[in-house]
C-alpha cells in the first residue's frame, strides 16, 4: 500500500546535496502533437537555475493527496506477459534513459493517448537509490540492501506568458513585453515502479493527476496499462450525483439531504476509526461503503423504499470492481460549512427565545406593579355623609402576600390565616402592630 512516508523519502532527496539523478531525458510537443525538440542530459550537469527548476517539477510530480493526486496503479495481467508494457517500462528503467528506441516509444505512447489541447513538455528523470537500512525504531544504519532504480515521468502543459508592459533593454524604454512559452507544473506523471514500505514494486506505478476531478482514465489504460481508479475526488461527485438524482424527483431540498447523509457517513467513519486504534496494526484499514450501509443510512433519514432501492443498483452499477472508502464520499469543506450554518441558526434563535422572554418577563414585572400602585393609592371609601365607610374587615397586601391567606375554622369559629415572616411589617389601621 502506498504510504506518505514512503513518498516523502524519495521527494526528501530532491535538492541540491542529495539528489541523484543520473539523466533527465524530454521531449517538446506542439498542439498538432509534432515533436518540435528533444532533451537528453546529464543531470548534475545542468547549470544552477535549470537545475532547481526541474527539481519542482519533479517534487511536483510526486505531490498532492494520496488517494487523490497519488494513486497507486496495477497492471493488468495482461499488461504484465512478455512483450507488455509492464515489460516495455522494466526495459526503459534498465537503460538507464541511453536507450533513444526506447524513449521514443515512450513519447509516442503519450502522444497518441494524452488528450491535451495546446503544447506540452514530456520529460523522463532517471535514479538510483541506494536505501539505507533502517532500524525498528527509524533509525539509520550504514548499509543497504537495495538499490531503487526508477524512473519518474512528468507531462507539462507549456503556455504563452500574460501580455504585458515590461522594460525593453535594448530599446531604453517601456513597451509590450515579449511573449514567450513557459512550462507549467506537471498536469500528470508517474514513478515506476512504485516505492512501497521502501522497496521496489514493480507489479504497480504511482500515477501523479494535478486535477483530481479528472484523472484521465483512457489515458490510464491505453498509455500505461493500468487498471484505471477513480480519485477520492471523482468517487464522491459520483455518488453524490447518483444520490442528487434518486431525491430531486421526491425531495425538494436534496442538496440539504445529501449534506445530513454525508454527515452521517462521516459520523460510522469517525466511529470505525476510533475502533481502529485500539487495535494494533501498521496500517488502519478504513471503512468501506456497502449497500447495507446505504440502505441503514438512507432509512434513518425516511429516505422512500423506492429511492433507496434506486441508489442501491446506481451504486451497485458503478461501483461494483472497487468499493469505495466512506471518508472520500464526504466533502468535509461542506460539511463544516453546514455544520457552521446550523450553529448560527441555532444562536438566533436562541436570541430570539431569551429576547421573547425578556418581553414576557417585563410584561409580567409591568402588570404587578400596576397592580401594586393600585393597592397603595386605593382610597377609604367614604359614604353620602361624607364619614369614612369601613368594612368590618379591611386588609391591604400585596398581590402574592394575598394569595398566602387561607380560611380556616376552629372551634366553630372562622380565622382567617395569614403567615408572617419575621421581616414581615404590620400595619393595623395606621398604626405598627407586634405580633
Amino acid at each position: 500500500m502506498l504510504r506518505n512516508k514512503d513518498i516523502l523519502e524519495l521527494k526528501r532527496r530532491f535538492k541540491k546535496e542529495a539528489c541523484t539523478f543520473t539523466k533527465l531525458c524530454g521531449c517538446y510537443v506542439d498542439a498538432n502533437k509534432n515533436k518540435v525538440v528533444k532533451l537528453d542530459e546529464t543531470f548534475l550537469n545542468l547549470d544552477d537555475e535549470e537545475f532547481y527548476k526541474y527539481l519542482e517539477i519533479a517534487k511536483k510530480t510526486l505531490s498532492g493527496t494520496i488517494g487523490n493526486n497519488l494513486l497507486e496503479l496495477h497492471f493488468t495481467k495482461e499488461e504484465e506477459e512478455s512483450g507488455s508494457k509492464q515489460q516495455y517500462l522494466l526495459g526503459l528503467r534498465e537503460s538507464g534513459l541511453r536507450n533513444p528506441e526506447l524513449l521514443e516509444h515512450l513519447y509516442d505512447m503519450i502522444i497518441e493517448h494524452y488528450d491535451y489541447v495546446g503544447n506540452y513538455l514530456i520529460l523522463v528523470f532517471h535514479d538510483a537509490y541506494d536505501i539505507i537500512t533502517k532500524t525498528n525504531d527509524d533509525l539509520k544504519i550504514d548499509e543497504s540492501e537495495e538499490v531503487f532504480q526508477y524512473i519518474l515521468c512528468a507531462v507539462c502543459p507549456v503556455n504563452l506568458s500574460k501580455p504585458g508592459l515590461g522594460y525593453r533593454e535594448d530599446e531604453h524604454r517601456i513597451g509590450v513585453r515579449i511573449q514567450d512559452w513557459v512550462v507549467g507544473v506537471p498536469d500528470v506523471g508517474f514513478l515506476f515502479p512504485s516505492f512501497i514500505e521502501r522497496s521496489s514494486d514493480i507489479h504497480s506505478l504511482t500515477y501523479y493527476v494535478r486535477d483530481a476531478k479528472d484523472s484521465h482514465p483512457d489515458f490510464v489504460e491505453a498509455a500505461l496499462g493500468c487498471d484505471a481508479r477513480r480519485t477520492a475526488t471523482e468517487e464522491q461527485n459520483t455518488f453524490s450525483g447518483i444520490v442528487k438524482t434518486a431525491l430531486a424527483p421526491i425531495i425538494e431540498k436534496s442538496d440539504e439531504m445529501l449534506l445530513d447523509i454525508q454527515e452521517s457517513l462521516n459520523d460510522l467513519a469517525e466511529e470505525h476509526d476510533a475502533e481502529m486504534e485500539d487495535l494494533v496494526l501498521v496500517e488502519q484499514e478504513a471503512l468501506t461503503l456497502t449497500t447495507d450501509i446505504i440502505k441503514d443510512v438512507l432509512t434513518k433519514k425516511e429516505i422512500p423504499d423506492a429511492a433507496v432501492t434506486m441508489i442501491q443498483s446506481q451504486f451497485t452499477e458503478e461501483f461494483s470492481d472497487r468499493p469505495p472508502a466512506v471518508r472520500n464520499l464526504v466533502d468535509e469543506k461542506a460539511l463544516e460549512k453546514n455544520q457552521k450554518a446550523k450553529k448560527e441558526i441555532k444562536l438566533l434563535e436562541e436570541v430570539a427565545t431569551l429576547k421573547q422572554e425578556l418581553k414576557e418577563t417585563k410584561q409580567e414585572n409591568q402588570e404587578i406593579t400596576q397592580q401594586i400602585e393600585t393597592l397603595v393609592n386605593m382610597e377609604t371609601p367614604v359614604n353620602s355623609d361624607g364619614n369614612e365607610q369601613w368594612s368590618e374587615i379591611f386588609l391591604r397586601m400585596k398581590p402574592d402576600k394575598a394569595q398566602q391567606v387561607k380560611s380556616q375554622v376552629i372551634d366553630g369559629q372562622r380565622y382567617l390565616m395569614i403567615p408572617v415572616d419575621e421581616t414581615e411589617h404590620i400595619n393595623l389601621n395606621g398604626a405598627a402592630a407586634e405580633l
